[in-house]
């Protein structure tokens, strides 16, 4: 066997890189190595603006065509910049600073800003630049990527919560037949968790720090003792879009990130759930599924259509859970003022929310198939008139009847009811003639409580 030795989506090792490439390419310019870079290069531009606006005597204020240029490296920022960045690490063995050496290359030609090429990096450690560049990488991805895509799925759920509103559904607790409900609040309910979920991803702080070595700025007041430097670097972060993290060892502790990675989680699981649910419900033959001309269900058997889309969405849901727990319970973890775990590991932010992306990419496609067969529905409810035992029970408990539930039990449990027979029960009661009436004039699907109004609420 001979394998080409140049990446092709064929020869990946990751499928996010290979058979699902398509579903991740939005985070390839956030996440990526490349992305990285990016990000880094905008925190070092920014870094080394804010300098030269602070008033150091060896710093003179930066033209606006400076700031223009400066800012042009990272706006232009290329595949061919990071390959070149990639090429100076390979000398330096340290790609922080491979970054501020490209930047001193870019600058080296303009006269203004190579008097200042010493002040790129100036005070820093690596980590400042990362923490800073991982808050930026993180933020993007989930306004431009993370929070657009769960909305989508959020509103094709509530969509279809309206859609299926009035359709009576034969619940099942402990997969038994239970209060019947309609399709459309089982929607609504998961459109209804998925809210407070996205909610929650979207009001995670990020947080970054650009405060040395071990979060004290010692270098930087061995060089100007003078300088606010709490405020100047709360200030630099601001012009990020960022909040300053004012108390840190070498890194951001990552805490905030942590929240992020278990918010997001928490919504993969309810996705999860979902996902689980439209299965069984595609089982019984509650949903039929669009057919896609030449698609294949099964290599031997011709009749099937599979629901592999929510297979497909269920199965990356626990790979991306696995690697946001990981990353969760990792991060936040650093040997005294620090250690190099973390570095490692967020690497591999891509691969997480890839992940996500591929699985609920999966179930907005599963989702597109669905038609509903309310006749499979509807035989289901109608065969069960036993579901009427409760209201049965319970009106009778509001008019002092004896033994109420004990009746209804041995009158159904384990062995269902016919309409004649719940109606001859009905009819014997010692009931107000309106009770009563109301009793008679019940069936399983008119017995949906509140469901399709709170259905219609998301």
């Amino acid at each position: 066997m001979h394998i080409a030795s140049d990446l092709t989506s064929l020869n990946a090792l990751s499928p996010l890189d290979g058979r699902y490439a398509s579903r991740t390419h939005p985070l390839r310019g956030l996440l990526s190595e490349a992305g990285f870079m990016a990000h880094r290069v905008e925190v070092e531009v920014e870094w080394l603006i804010g300098l030269a606006g602070a008033g150091l005597p060896e710093l003179p204020a930066f033209s606006s065509q400076a700031i223009e240029h400066l800012r042009s490296l990272v706006a232009s920022f290329s595949e061919a910049d990071a390959q070149r960045i990639k090429e100076i690490e390979r000398v330096t063995n340290h790609d922080v600073k491979a970054v501020e050496y490209w930047l001193k290359e870019r600058v080296a030609d303009h006269s203004e800003l190579s008097k200042a090429a010493e002040f790129i990096h100036f005070a820093c450690t690596s980590e400042d630049i990362n923490n800073t560049s991982h808050a930026l990488m993180l933020t993007r991805t989930r306004e431009q990527v993370l929070l657009p895509m769960l909305t989508r799925l959020h509103d094709t759920i509530a969509d279809l919560a309206s859609s299926y509103a009035d359709q009576p559904l034969l619940a099942r607790t402990h997969g038994q037949p239970a209060s019947p409900t309609t399709m459309g609040k089982e929607f609504a309910n998961v459109a209804h968790r998925l809210s407070r979920a996205i909610a929650d991803i979207r009001c995670v702080e990020p947080l970054a720090k650009l405060n040395g070595a071990t979060g004290n700025y010692n270098a930087h007041l061995s060089a100007y003792p003078d300088i606010n430097w709490p405020a100047f670097s709360a200030a630099v972060l601001q012009q990020l879009g960022l909040t300053q993290n004012t108390h840190t060892i070498q890194i951001e502790p990552h805490d905030w990130m942590a929240a992020l990675f278990d918010a997001v989680g928490r919504a993969n699981t309810i996705l999860l759930d979902f996902n689980r649910d439209i299965w069984g419900y595609i089982a019984l033959g509650y949903f039929k599924q669009r057919l896609k001309e030449g698609e294949v269900g099964s290599s031997t058997m011709p009749h099937k259509v599979n629901p592999i889309d929510f297979e497909n969405s269920e199965g990356n849901i626990g790979l991306a859970n696995a690697m946001l727990r990981h990353l969760a319970e990792k991060l936040p973890v650093s040997r005294w003022q620090r250690d190099l775990t973390d570095s490692t590991v967020l690497r591999n932010l891509g691969v997480a929310f890839g992940y996500c992306a591929v699985a609920w990419d999966a179930c907005l496609r599963g989702l597109g198939k669905l038609e509903l067969n309310a006749a499979a529905i509807d035989a289901d409810i109608d065969a069960c008139w036993e579901v009427l035992a409760e209201p049965v029970q319970t009106v009778m408990r509001r008019y002092g009847l004896p033994q109420p539930y004990e009746q209804l039990k041995a009158l159904t449990r384990g062995k269902g009811i016919t309409q004649e027979a719940l109606r001859e029960f009905v009819s014997q009661l010692d009931l107000p003639d309106d009770a009563r009436q109301r009793l008679l004039d019940m069936t399983p699907r008119s017995y949906i409580g509140l469901a399709a109004k709170l259905a219609k609420e998301v």
